[in-house]
């Protein structure tokens, strides 16, 4: 291990208390443990977890509460084993100081929250950025929160297979994927996944100003959500397709698989609720949302995704609420997603980062108050909040 100075404390966004605005804290600097990188954070980014957990407390057991769920920066120190070190498959090199690197951690974890100057954290959570890319961290950070959960939902919550490596023969199939919010941060990148490993028959549901480019991302085809037929439009659609199919009618639901990007009672799982059919599996991104945070208002949320007042799912739909933290249970992509595989990806040009939206502030607290703020706004469209945590790096 390479002993590198850096300071006892540094400062960290924290919930103090339950209903109480995020303030700045002194946090320990923690020094690496086996098979962990001390990382000084360039970047951070926000997500509407964020706001969850500070305007609704959403399941915070004990305070202070740490805050963050992304990370960019440099590596400082890391005592690695290397037995253990899953290598990248772009160069077999193992992570070293200096390297620019970004990943997803857990937040309320006061090592590795993302909302602080010093992160210590697992290798098996590192993604290092990869020298031919035409971006830098801060473009990045948007990337490892919400591709990680494009990965769990598509595979632990649907079912579908994402082999790695991909097989040159491999084709998902012309299975139909209905992604709702398809212009949201897990939208796009689940749209950009599913095309990598030959999934043709994406259907979009977004704002019409994002179609073009989700046509690009990999949708097949693309509907308005502000369209108030927007459901009648697309039963014609599938009507007009499985009609001019030569294999027969269709077996099964006509659209087996659905991701909920936004998991809201009103505006997605009532509607979802109307086209899903018998056989269709439903992720759901959690919490379920009855009523959004605002100004002067606490959110309220679903205790569960199988029971929301006023959706009605027909019988034989399987809804399935994504736990992206636990996506550590599934042992190959704890070891292999965020050091081996998003990079590859990256590396590749198969996977394109969010629009990065800089959030501006003079200071770090101010950051992290106005990016709660555009959340609570619903301001970010097509696009991540993105914030600098660490002044005197680029």
């Amino acid at each position: 291990m390479t002993i590198v100075a850096s300071p006892k404390t540094h400062p960290s966004i924290v919930l103090p208390a339950p209903s109480s605005p995020p303030v700045l804290l002194q946090a320990a600097t923690h020094t690496p443990n086996p098979n962990e990188a001390l990382i000084k954070v360039t970047w951070t980014c926000s997500t509407p977890l964020d706001l969850h957990r500070s305007d609704g407390n959403l399941a915070i057991s004990s305070f202070p509460f740490h805050l963050g769920t992304a990370f960019a920066g440099t590596v400082i120190s890391l005592w690695l084993r290397p037995t253990r070190w899953p290598t990248t498959s772009l160069n077999d090199q193992p992570l070293k100081e200096g390297d620019k690197v970004f990943g997803f951690v857990s937040d309320g974890n006061e090592r590795e929250a993302g909302f602080q100057e010093y992160v210590t954290v697992p290798v098996h959570k590192v993604s290092k950025l990869p020298a031919n890319v035409p971006y830098g961290l801060k473009e990045a950070v948007t990337i490892p929160t919400n591709l990680v959960t494009a990965f769990h939902a598509l595979t632990a919550d649907l079912g579908l297979r994402l082999p790695w490596p991909k097989p040159k023969s491999f084709r998902g199939g012309d299975k139909r994927v209905l992604i709702w919010g398809g212009a949201s941060s897990v939208g796009l990148y689940t749209i950009q996944v599913l095309k990598y490993w030959g999934y043709t028959n994406v259907i979009a549901v977004a704002s019409g100003k994002h179609h073009e480019e989700l046509r690009r991302l990999g949708a097949r085809v693309c509907f308005d959500y502000r369209n108030s037929r927007v459901l009648e439009e697309i039963e014609r659609y599938l009507d007009k397709e499985d009609g001019s199919r030569q294999g027969g009618p269709i077996v099964g639901a006509r659209i087996p698989y659905f991701v909920d990007c936004i998991g809201s009672r009103d505006g997605t799982l009532r509607p979802l609720s109307e086209i899903a059919e018998r056989g269709s599996k439903v992720a759901v991104m959690l919490p379920v949302i009855n009523v959004h945070a605002a100004e002067g208002r606490r959110p309220v949320f679903a205790a569960d995704e199988h029971n929301v007042e006023g959706v009605v799912w027909r019988d034989g739909v399987e809804v399935k609420g994504v736990r992206t933290l636990n996506y550590e249970e599934n042992m190959f992509f704890r070891e292999k997603l965020q050091p081996v595989i998003i990079p590859a990806l990256l590396a590749q040009g198969a996977i394109q980062p969010n629009r990065a939206r800089v959030v501006e502030g003079a200071t770090l607290l101010e950051r992290a108050h106005n990016a709660l703020q555009l959340l609570r706004e619903q301001s970010p469209s097509g696009e991540r909040l993105v914030w600098r945590v660490s002044e005197d790096e680029r």
